[in-house]
C-alpha cells in the first residue's frame, strides 16, 4: 500500500463547527503541534474571507515546518472574471503557502440552482483556477466539492468536473463527501468506478456517522490522502477524526502514516486541541477518550488481569493512554485489588480486606456515591477502611453565612476552624457563594501550615440531585475536579445538605493533594 498523506483541516474545517474558534495566536500554536506529530498538509484557513486568517499567514511566515506543508484554502475564480483577476485567487498567492487547495463545484444541482451558473462556465472555472495557480508555483490539491452526491445525480458532469481540474494541472483530486450522507459501499462503487491520471484523496463528514469508515474505505480504494481533523471537529456532526484514523492505518492496516513514537503524543494532541478550542473532550472518543481503555465490569477486570487482550484491541500505550479500571457497586474483588495495587495500598494477601472494600462500596453506591467519577475520594476510601488513612487535618467548625441586599447580588462569608499537628487555626473568607467562601478559607487556613497548597486550583464543580422525588430535601451528589501543575484529580460528596456534600468533596480534595502529592488517582501526571 503507498504511503498515506494525512491532511487536516482543523485549522479551517473544523473552526466552523458550533462553539469552536480560534484566535490566529491559537493557530500557530496548533499548527506548531501538527506540524509536531508528523502531519504533512495544515491547512491553515482561507485568506480571502476574513481577516483573522490572513493574520495567521502573515505570522506563519516565520515558522519553519519541519514534517508539514502548510496549505492555504479557497475557491474558484468567480464566474466571467479572468483567474489572474479574482481577488480570492490572489489572497491564496499572498499567503505565501507552498501548496493550495481550492474547491469547486462538482454537483450540477449547485451549479444551476444555488450559484445560478452554465455547467460549461463551471467546468472553465476549475481549469483556469488550477491552471493559473501552478504558473505560479504552487502545488495545488483540488477538493471536489460534493463530489459523490453529484456523481450518483449526474455522473457525466461529475466526471467532467475531476476532468477539468486534471487538465489545468492539479496535483491532487480529493473526492468530498461534503453532505456526510454517503454510505460506504456507494463509496467504495464509486471510487472503484473512477480512473484519472493524478492520485486521489478523500474528504468526508460525520453526518451519518461513517466519515472515519468512509476514509477507511477509500483508503483500500486506492486514496493516497486523507482529509480531516483533530476530534472530528467541524460543521453539522464534523469531519472525519483524525484521531481514529491515524492509529486505524498505523496499527490495524500495517500502513505507519506517523511515526511510532509520535503516535504515542496522539492523546496529548487531542487534549490539547480540545483545550485551545475550550471544548470538553468527550471521554468516550475512540483510542484517545478517557473511557476508551476503562473497564468496569467485574469479569472484564478479572480477564484484563490474566491478558488485556481479551477486553482491549490495541495496547493503549500505543497511542498514548492508559488503562483505567473503574469501581463502582458492578465491581468485584479483581477491581478492588487492581486499583489498590495500582495506587500503592497495601490489602494484605488474605481476601479479607479486598471483600469488605467491595461490601462498603456497594452501600455507599446504593446511597448516592460514585467512584468511577470520584478517585481521588476513593483512594481516601481505601486508606480510611484499611485503618491506613492519617488526616492531615481535622475539621473543628465552619459557619457559612449568605447575605441578600434587594439591590445587591448575594454575597457569602465564611469562617472555619481547623487542627493540623494539634495546631488550631481559625480562619476567615468571603466568595462567590457559600462553596466558594468555604474553599477560599479552607485553602487560607491550610495555607499557613503548607507552602504547596497555592498552586491548586478547582476546576469543576458539579452538584446533581439524586432522587428528585423529595424535592428541596432530595440528596444530593457534588463533583469537585481538582488540578495542581502535574496532576488532575476528582472527589465526591453526598448528603440532603448540599454544603455538607460539598464540605466532604473539598475536604476530600484537599487530603488527597496534601497526603499524594507524587501522583495522581490514576497514578499518571496529568498531560499537557
Amino acid at each position: 500500500m503507498e504511503p498515506i498523506l494525512l491532511y487536516d483541516t482543523t485549522l479551517r474545517d473544523g473552526t466552523q463547527g458550533e462553539n469552536i474558534n480560534f484566535t490566529a495566536e491559537e493557530k500557530v500554536k496548533v499548527a506548531r503541534r501538527l506540524d509536531d506529530i508528523g502531519i504533512h498538509y495544515i491547512e491553515g484557513g482561507w485568506p480571502g474571507s476574513n481577516p483573522r486568517d490572513k493574520q495567521f499567514f502573515e505570522l506563519a511566515k516565520k515558522i519553519k515546518f519541519k514534517n508539514a506543508r502548510l496549505t492555504a484554502f479557497g475557491s474558484t475564480r468567480k464566474p466571467h472574471i479572468a483567474a489572474s483577476e479574482d481577488p480570492n485567487l490572489a489572497a491564496l498567492l499572498e499567503a505565501g503557502t507552498p501548496t493550495v487547495t481550492i474547491f469547486g463545484k462538482t454537483w450540477d444541482l449547485h451549479v444551476e440552482k444555488v450559484m445560478e451558473n452554465t455547467l460549461e462556465e463551471n467546468l472553465r472555472m476549475i481549469r483556469e483556477s488550477v491552471a493559473f495557480l501552478k504558473s505560479n508555483n504552487r502545488e495545488v490539491i483540488y477538493d471536489a466539492e460534493h463530489f459523490f452526491d453529484g456523481y450518483k445525480n449526474n455522473k457525466t458532469y461529475a466526471l467532467q468536473t475531476l476532468t477539468a481540474a486534471v487538465e489545468g494541472g492539479a496535483d491532487m483530486i480529493v473526492l468530498c463527501d461534503t453532505n456526510g450522507g454517503t454510505l460506504p459501499f456507494e463509496l467504495e462503487a464509486i471510487i472503484n468506478e473512477i480512473a484519472l491520471p493524478v492520485k486521489i484523496g478523500v474528504h468526508t463528514h460525520n453526518d451519518c456517522g461513517l466519515a472515519v469508515a468512509n476514509s477507511i474505505t477509500a483508503v483500500r480504494c486506492g486514496a493516497v490522502m486523507v482529509q480531516g481533523t483533530i476530534n472530528g471537529y467541524g460543521e453539522r456532526c464534523g469531519n472525519a477524526d483524525l484521531t481514529s484514523i491515524i492509529p486505524i492505518l498505523c496499527t490495524k492496516m500495517n500502513c505507519p502514516c506517523i511515526s511510532a513514537e509520535n503516535l504515542k503524543n496522539l492523546r496529548k494532541l487531542s487534549r490539547f486541541v480540545s483545550e485551545t478550542a475550550n471544548m470538553i473532550p468527550l471521554n468516550n472518543r475512540p483510542f484517545v477518550g478517557k473511557s476508551a481503555f476503562a473497564h468496569k465490569g467485574g469479569i472484564h477486570v478479572s480477564a484484563i488481569i490474566k491478558e488485556p487482550r481479551a477486553y482491549e484491541h490495541i495496547n493503549p500505550d500505543l497511542v498514548g493512554n492508559s488503562r483505567r479500571v473503574l469501581v463502582s457497586d458492578l465491581s468485584g474483588k479483581s477491581n478492588v485489588e487492581y486499583k489498590a495495587k495500582e495506587m500503592g495500598i497495601d490489602l494484605g494477601t488474605n481476601g479479607y480486606d479486598s471483600r469488605k472494600i467491595v461490601e462498603a462500596i456497594k452501600i455507599l453506591e446504593s446511597q448516592g456515591y460514585q467512584f468511577d467519577a470520584a478517585e481521588g475520594s476513593f483512594k481516601i476510601l481505601l486508606e480510611k477502611i484499611t485503618e491506613q488513612f492519617k488526616p492531615i487535618f481535622d475539621l473543628e467548625s465552619f459557619r457559612v453565612t449568605i447575605e441578600k441586599n434587594k439591590n445587591f447580588p448575594c454575597s457569602a462569608y465564611a469562617t472555619i476552624k481547623i487542627s493540623v499537628g494539634g495546631k488550631e487555626e481559625i480562619t476567615a473568607a468571603e466568595g462567590n457563594g457559600p462553596v466558594s467562601a468555604l474553599d477560599n478559607a479552607l485553602r487560607k487556613a491550610l495555607g499557613k501550615f503548607f507552602m504547596d497548597i497555592d498552586d491548586m486550583q478547582l476546576v469543576d464543580f458539579k452538584v446533581r440531585v439524586i432522587d428528585g422525588r423529595d424535592g428541596t430535601a432530595a440528596k444530593v451528589r457534588v463533583l469537585i475536579e481538582s488540578r495542581d501543575h502535574d496532576h488532575i484529580w476528582s472527589t465526591i460528596g453526598v448528603s440532603e445538605d448540599v454544603i455538607e456534600a460539598s464540605w466532604q468533596a473539598l475536604a476530600d480534595s484537599f487530603h488527597y493533594k496534601l497526603a499524594f502529592p507524587a501522583t495522581s488517582p490514576n497514578g499518571k501526571a496529568l498531560e499537557n
